[in-house]
């Protein structure tokens, strides 16, 4: 019975899961124009717009009639069909008017989109030459030179034979002469007349598994007064050049700026010949598309070269736009570029590690170079560095304990530290000056809210370290400045201090004074103070550190 029970609580929980994936965002679609024609063929595209996530998302598309669950057959021979994500009718009938339904539903997700499309086929005999309800009016200034668009063609895609448009104007053939004459798919009128207006149809052959249709398209000409005119502009190409590979396809376009219909047309031309007469659809000129922008309008007509042959370098492919015209060439690409990547590589690399491992590097050659480095340190120095500290507890542990435990047993450094290596009775500014003129470096600690350095306090000690700081540089003094922690603030401190700061920056203490890892050299903070220090070692490890008599204290002093 409890097994039974949990099969049928299994069953309903997949039901209402599946009734969950299925509860789509239901859109309705306006279209602009949903009249066709009774017997032309039709191809409706499904517009939805998901959510940034979903952009990249798998999808299965599919159509329907609206309150039928079947989807529509994809199979090309059906008079309705689905082709891709488009709904075709070939062609389509006066019963087909109604509402369509396609869904989106995303792989691995339960969000769809059941978005609705509205059809209405028009059988009016009246409608033969001219259907009102399916029309599209289009203005021309009156006088200039006109184009009429047969409109809204681009949705039945190639297999339209453009070459064997009709055209008519009030149920009648158009009469061709010089000043009204076909062009590709456009009617061009010259000079346009106020008799020029009043209702044009345009009729193209489509064909679909051997069989023709005609298409049609209704459009109401208005002409009205003069615009001022402004000149046509090429925008691209500007004679310029183009690089590509041998056998690489090419997508560009011809960008115009001008007043609506106040050129002929737009083509792509090789050697004066439409590059859709050539080429043998190698090269094929788009269709031209066209939208407002700042009072005039842009025209922009797509070029593709599906494979760049030999020929094809150093040919002019001209866009010819009424009177204007401009063109680019295509090149071969620099052949070097690779060789040039690998010269740049070969440059930025090293360069890029000595920056990222420039302490490391000068660490590792001291130690590779250290014999040759102490035989020429010959300066007449006796200490490798003077300390300058605050009188606390926490400085006093770090500059008696700490610094000589590292620089001094680790490194070999010999520094002298007052408190430690000067004798009571000395005059100690006496002993301060001949001793940092004695050091290669002084180093200066420096605690948050500690004031002790500023000069009006008369402290010697300090007034005499900062003089000799700044003064004797060019001697060979440099300054090492430690920070115990983060200084947010620099005013307090004297204008000497905040010169050495802003010159070098400072190396900022972030160990703690308890831990046994603080103590190591090969830690980054003492790696930064190790390579600030001097390249060569004044005495060995072994020798002690401290002076041990009076002679030689003495000795030291009076140097």
């Amino acid at each position: 019975m409890k097994t039974t029970l949990r099969i049928s609580c299994t069953v309903m929980l997949s039901f209402f899961c599946v009734l969950k994936s299925e509860k789509c965002i239901v859109q309705d679609i306006k279209i602009a124009n949903p009249y066709v024609a009774e017997g032309e063929p039709l191809g409706r595209h499904c517009f939805f717009y998901p959510t940034p996530d979903l952009e990249n998302t798998p999808y299965n598309f599919s159509w329907y009639t609206s309150g039928n669950e079947t989807p529509i057959t994809k199979d090309p021979s059906s008079r309705i069909h689905q082709r891709g994500t488009k709904l075709w009718f070939i062609p389509a009938r006066y019963e087909d008017s109604g509402l369509y339904e396609c869904v989106i539903r995303y792989q691995n997700s339960t969000i769809c989109y059941r978005n609705r499309i509205r059809i209405l086929v028009v059988n009016d005999s009246a409608a033969l030459c001219f259907n009102e309800k399916s029309s599209y009016n289009q203005t021309v200034p009156k006088g200039s030179a006109a184009k009429i668009v047969c409109s809204n063609t681009e949705d039945l895609g190639r297999e339209l034979d453009f070459f064997s448009v009709r055209w008519y104007k009030e149920c009648k053939a158009v009469q061709q002469d010089g000043r009204v004459f076909v062009l590709q798919s456009y009617l061009v009128i010259n000079n346009v007349r106020e008799d020029d207006k009043g209702k044009y149809e345009c009729k193209i052959t489509y064909t679909h598994l051997g069989n023709q249709y005609n298409v049609s398209r209704s459009i109401f000409v208005i002409v009205k007064a003069n615009e001022p005119k402004k000149r046509t502009e090429i925008l691209y190409p500007r004679n310029n050049t183009i690089e590509a590979e041998l056998g690489s396809k090419i997508f560009t376009m011809c960008n115009v700026s001008s007043y609506r219909n106040s050129l002929n047309s737009i083509t792509w031309k090789v050697n004066n010949t439409p590059v859709n007469f050539l080429f043998n659809g190698r090269i094929e000129e788009g269709f031209e598309k066209d939208f407002p922008v700042e009072g005039a309008w842009a025209y922009v007509v797509p070029l593709t070269i599906n494979e760049v042959k030999n020929e094809d370098y150093d040919q002019r492919f001209v866009c010819q736009a009424g009177e204007v015209a401009a063109y680019f060439l295509i090149q071969r690409p620099p052949k070097n570029i690779l060789g040039l990547i690998a010269l740049v590589l070969l440059i930025f690399i090293p360069v890029l590690i000595c920056a990222l491992f420039k302490i490391e590097l000068v660490l590792w050659y001291r130690k590779s170079c250290h014999p040759f480095l102490h035989k020429k340190v010959s300066d007449g120095k006796i200490y490798d560095a003077y300390v300058l500290y605050p009188k606390t507890d926490t400085q006093d542990c770090f500059a008696l304990k700490v610094l000589p435990e590292v620089l001094e047993k680790k490194c070999g450094y010999n520094l002298f530290i007052l408190g430690r290596d000067d004798l009571p009775g000395k005059a100690v500014v006496n002993v301060i000056d001949e001793t940092i003129k004695q050091s290669r470096r002084l180093i200066i600690i420096l605690v948050p809210g500690f004031q002790t350095y500023s000069i009006s306090q008369g402290v010697p000690e300090e007034q005499i370290a900062l003089y000799n700081a700044l003064m004797s540089e060019s001697a060979g003094l440099k300054v090492i400045l430690i920070e115990m922690g983060k200084i947010e603030d620099y005013s307090s401190l004297p204008e000497s201090i905040r010169y050495i700061k802003q010159k070098q920056g400072a190396i900022r203490w972030k160990g703690d004074l308890t831990k046994k890892h603080s103590y190591s050299a090969n830690t980054k903070f003492w790696k930064k103070v190790r390579y600030r220090m001097p390249p060569g070692h004044q005495i060995s490890p072994e020798l002690p550190l401290v002076p041990t008599s009076l002679n030689t204290t003495e000795t030291l002093v009076s140097f």
